[in-house]
């Protein structure tokens, strides 16, 4: 499942390549064909994120609202070919001339598998595929979803108080709370297990056995991370000193993450193994000597 830094980009995304102009909304599925129906021609004025949801509005008031859940993903065409947002695009060679259509809109390819929604303008197209949700909301149905979200630490309205007051008054284990979405929002599996090693925090610590303090520089340091991965377009999490080659530009590679899909292999720090269990669904990383457990 993507976590928040991903639908920050998409949302930037959206504001750079479609908003300001008539978009033309279609579902070649079927399964969005009302919803696309009420944004078809609307213009896109503002696009933002609030943790794992997407809002695209339009200048009807309403708005798109899209989860990707574990295995949506938007995808994106333009003269230069298509590609997901991060990756390369498609190899092609030069940029191809695009057909219009009397209204001046792109006539995109021909839809490949389930496409939930399809945007069009004048220069491209975007493409949905299964999305555990994606409706047309009024703009008090946008405001109900947010009121039920966590702090997001990407957002210039996050209050980390807001969620320091569920997390010091929870018996609930901090790697149990940082994956409730009402807690803080946008924090995935990646995220929580990687900042709980770079804390230094046992995962199963009791929310109200953390100290303000450090409740706060977790906080900050996941703001740090998730604004890295906005920037970046994907999650890096260790520092310089504990990579092979300390010099090398930071991309994805085994040495990105300090403990995460690294079980019994030997912490990047220390040596000890790293350990994983189940936890709520998910699987927690740690290492058993750094986080003091």
């Amino acid at each position: 499942m993507p976590e928040g830094h991903t639908l920050h980009r998409l949302a930037a995304h959206f504001d750079k390549t479609f908003g300001g102009g008539a978009v033309r909304a279609s579902s070649p599925q079927g399964r969005f064909a009302d919803g696309a129906a009420r944004i078809d021609g609307r213009v896109l004025t503002e696009s933002e994120a609030h943790g794992k949801h997407l809002f695209l509005g339009f200048d009807s008031g309403e708005w798109l609202r899209v989860h990707l859940g574990l295995y949506g993903a938007w995808s994106f065409g333009d003269a230069d070919g298509e590609r997901h947002l991060g990756a390369p695009r498609a190899a092609g060679g030069a940029r191809r001339e695009l057909l219009r259509d009397a209204e001046g809109f792109v006539v995109a390819p021909e839809p490949v598998g389930a496409v939930r929604a399809r945007l069009v303008n004048s220069s491209g197209w975007a493409d949905l595929r299964g999305p555990s949700a994606c409706e047309v909301v009024t703009e008090d149905d946008k405001r109900a979803v947010q009121d039920r979200l966590g702090p997001d630490p990407l957002r210039d309205d996050a209050d980390p108080e807001r969620a320091w007051r569920v997390v010091s008054r929870s018996r609930t284990s901090i790697a149990a709370l940082l994956m409730r979405q009402d807690v803080v929002a946008g924090i995935g599996n990646i995220y929580r297990a990687e900042s709980l090693f770079r804390a230094g925090l046992d995962p199963m610590t009791p929310g109200r056995d953390l100290t303000a303090d450090q409740w706060s520089r977790l906080w900050d340091d996941l703001s740090g991370l998730l604004r890295d991965g906005v920037r970046d377009g994907y999650i890096i999490t260790t520092l310089p000193e504990h990579r092979p080659d300390p010099d090398a530009r930071p991309v994805p590679r085994p040495d990105s993450l300090y403990v995460c899909y690294r079980t019994g292999e030997p912490c990047r720090v220390c040596s000890s193994p790293v350990a994983s269990a189940e936890l709520a669904g998910r699987t927690l990383y740690w290492c058993p000597r750094c986080q003091g457990v």
